[in-house]
């Protein structure tokens, strides 16, 4: 089959289109024709040389977490889940093949119904980013009715569907972001947004009880004066892998609990997120598409940092 493959980690220049043996199911596995596949920060972190790099002990490589596509043949001849039926999900890569390619193995409980009021692209832009703001939001902080919660990078592609949960469950949504994407995070569901290039969120915040942190002291300490704007005893959740090191110590000193997060690929949890798709309570926004062949610039455009929701690989009709 034909896929992006990467035989050593570097610049974006790495990502080439190679031939590579179509995978085999096993016990309780789907094998899935790969229509779309979702670029996500972590897929680029890999390639660099961080990321998941540590646990790849096959080369050439494979990225790619997000996949939306069609069964081609299911776990065994009863399960409700039939060939031909249209399916997305996340895999666990690279304990699973990676999915900027045509087909993939993939676990029964890492896949489920593609939401039908999207296409193959925009459900390929849906599981990584919306699983981990689910797993932030709502499993982690819990938010609820009354909080005021301070979401950082809310354009991003976690950011825009921590936006919607936080206002689905009842919260008072503050977010970062630049100028260009005021309206349309409002129009997603934040009360309050602060352009990060013309102020100080810390100046004009008044004191929340959450901090979902998608950006950490990687970018102007972002991470540490998110400390000054919690109330005491109040939670904040730190995401990209590596981005604050100190956040546990700083945190205790402020008085205010303080985790990082990992998401966990989860089937049940994704149908959730489905049905609130159908119902139109939460959107998905594709920025880019990219056919497969050009991969590299799909991380090109995602390192540049400006990509409003998601950019997605079109794989195969």
């Amino acid at each position: 089959m034909r896929a992006i493959a990467m035989a050593e980690a570097g610049g974006p220049e790495v990502l080439r289109v190679v031939q590579v043996p179509t995978p085999t199911k096993t016990l309780a596995e789907f094998l899935i024709r790969v229509h779309a596949a979702g670029v996500n920060p972590i897929d680029a972190k890999t390639r660099a040389g961080r990321g998941v790099l540590p646990a790849i002990t096959t080369w050439p490589f494979v990225p790619g977490f997000d996949f939306s596509g069609t069964v081609l043949e299911s776990p065994y001849e009863a399960h409700p889940i039939k060939p031909g039926d249209e399916v997305y999900g996340m895999g666990l890569t690279p304990r699973t093949g990676g999915t900027y390619a045509e087909y993939v193995a993939m676990p029964a409980a890492l896949v489920a119904r593609k939401p039908r009021s999207l296409s193959h692209v925009e459900a390929a832009g849906v599981p990584l980013a919306a699983l981990t703001a689910w797993g932030a939001v709502v499993e982690t902080a819990k938010v609820h009715e009354g909080q005021r919660v301070l979401i950082h990078a809310g354009a991003g592609g976690v950011g825009h569907f921590a936006v919607q949960f936080a206002n689905f469950f009842g919260a008072h949504v503050i977010t970062t972001t630049s100028a260009r994407n005021a309206g349309w995070l409002r129009e997603l569901g934040a009360h309050e947004v602060v352009d990060y290039t013309s102020e100080r969120f810390e100046d004009v915040v008044d004191p929340v009880d959450i901090v979902i942190d998608l950006i950490g002291n990687v970018h102007d300490e972002t991470g540490t004066r998110s400390l000054a704007v919690l109330k005491p005893g109040g939670l904040i959740i730190n995401v990209p892998t590596g981005s604050w090191p100190t956040l546990s110590a700083e945190a205790t000193l402020a008085g205010v609990r303080a985790t990082t997060f990992k998401v966990s690929p989860e089937a049940t949890t994704l149908s959730v997120i489905s049905r609130l798709i159908d119902s139109g309570d939460v959107r998905v926004f594709v920025d880019q598409v990219f056919p497969l062949e050009e991969a590299a610039e799909a991380h090109r455009q995602l390192e540049a940092g400006h990509t409003r929701g998601k950019i997605v690989l079109r794989v195969s009709g």
